[in-house]
């Protein structure tokens, strides 16, 4: 395979993002990647901790000319960062905010020159105008090691992942396909999910890059400000989102914007919240499926039903040891977490992860189904259900966690009634303002089992 551009639109006036609100198009992005490329160290690895999401795109970029390999792990704990000084000997980070404080070599972003080079790089494609603004665009070999992406940890100690330039071209080329991108040509998009996460790499990074979308650099926490911002840029309009995140949003009283695409994804979504997002952002959601093993795999339009369709060029099948995929982006076989059902129609069904299947008194299910069921009760805000182990690995009993300020103890569980078997109700049922999520929304296993132990629920 020959190499594969950088930026999916050769022009230099193709828009590539905004940055401080203000916009950046093709020619100034490359000339900023071109200015942090040089000013990096002497490195094979470097953890990139830019929170502005336009930055950090700069910095993986310039990363990827220099042959740097980006390590994303799930957070910046300093026992993760001690294990990446162990395992990656020449690390370096860098950063664009002060507060990213790490015991590690410390590049910071060079945001005057660089805002000096978006300014008169813009100066000079204006000049030119937009049918001379063209130019080579930096293009790199298909087996490069762009990324080690670390899974989130839900399920055990984060694992790295090496992703390849290859990979994620192609990976982007085909949910763009999948998700109608080429329908939404120029079109601007946020995301509340980090760049740091295989989700967020993939739809809010090299998507954008990818199909000449115009990512929004900001990470915003609050809801008022992520609808705000939304309101301001203009249509299409895509967000990236996740569920917990959705909800958040939802829970706001007000109009919301128009959009024209929703992409969600890190965790099963309800019906009942894709039904509401669909009506009250006049959009249509796209789940993605997928996993940092293997990246993206397949989408369903939620409100349309329970059946998943796989990306371009992924194949999945039946193996004695459970679901395998390959083909397309997913470059070495790998076998999935989750308990699939394939369709004759190519189509297949969830069921959950292996590890969240749940059996009591010979009945049979799945913890993203009973989690699934507790988010669908009006009034619950976030939920978990738990099955902790005793040692010897004997399965005690089922508990919940739940944040649903509004509603009574008695409410809760009439409501449970109604939609799960008795054997599956939680005892205990414990109460919570919050739960420990990270910025994806899913729960770290350290985190999880430390809220069993503070709830003194064993």
């Amino acid at each position: 395979m020959s190499a594969l551009p950088l930026l999916g639109e050769d022009r230099l006036d193709a828009s590539v993002g905004f940055t401080d609100r203000e916009p950046v198009a093709a020619g100034p992005f490359l000339d900023e990647v071109a200015l942090l490329s040089a000013s990096l160290p002497e490195a094979a690895y470097v953890l990139n901790l830019c929170t502005d999401r336009y930055r950090f795109a700069v910095g993986l970029a310039a990363a990827l000319a220099r042959g740097q390999i980006t390590l994303l792990p799930p957070d910046q704990t300093p026992a993760l960062i001690a294990n990446l000084k162990t395992s990656y000997a020449d690390l370096y980070c860098l950063a664009d905010h002060a507060a990213a404080q790490v015991a590690l070599r410390r590049v910071a972003y060079p945001e005057s020159e660089a805002r000096e080079v978006r300014h008169c790089a813009g100066r000079s494609i204006q000049a030119l105008g937009a049918r001379s603004a063209r130019r080579a665009i930096p293009a790199y070999q298909p087996e490069q090691v762009v990324a080690h992406v670390f899974t989130s940890g839900s399920t055990g100690a984060p694992q790295p992942h090496a992703k390849t330039w290859g990979s994620l071209v192609q990976g982007s080329r085909a949910a763009g396909l999948a998700l109608g991108i080429r329908e939404l040509q120029g079109a601007s998009l946020l995301a509340t999910v980090p760049a740091q996460h295989m989700y967020g790499l993939e739809s809010s990074i090299l998507l954008p890059l990818q199909h000449g979308l115009a990512l929004d650099s900001s990470r915003r926490l609050f809801p008022a400000d992520i609808t705000a911002r939304l309101a301001e840029l203009s249509r299409p309009r895509i967000l990236v989102t996740t569920p917990v995140h959705l909800r958040v949003l939802l829970a706001e009283t007000g109009t919301l914007p128009p959009l024209d695409l929703i992409l969600c994804a890190t965790a099963p979504l309800a019906d009942e919240l894709a039904q509401e997002a669909e009506s009250r952002f006049c959009a249509p959601l796209q789940e993605i499926y997928g996993c940092t093993e293997a990246g993206q795999l397949a989408v369903r339009r939620t409100v349309r039903g329970p059946f998943w369709s796989a990306l371009p060029g992924i194949r999945l099948a039946l193996s004695e040891a459970g679901v395998v995929a390959s083909g397309g982006s997913v470059e070495d076989p790998v076998l999935l977490q989750d308990e699939i059902e394939l369709l004759p129609n190519g189509s297949f069904l969830l069921q959950g992860r292996h590890a969240d299947l749940v059996n009591i008194a010979g009945k049979r299910t799945s913890l993203a189904y009973l989690n699934h069921q507790l988010h669908s009760i009006p009034g619950v805000i976030d939920g978990i259900f738990v099955m902790p182990l005793e040692a010897g690995n004997r399965v005690t009993r089922l508990l919940a966690f739940v944040v649903a300020p509004d509603l009574s103890d008695e409410e809760l569980f009439m409501a449970l009634r109604a939609r799960i078997d008795s054997a599956f109700l939680p005892r205990p049922l414990c109460r919570v303002a919050s739960l420990p999520r990270n910025a994806t929304g899913k729960l770290p296993q350290a985190a999880l089992a430390r809220l069993v132990t503070e709830s003194g629920a064993l």
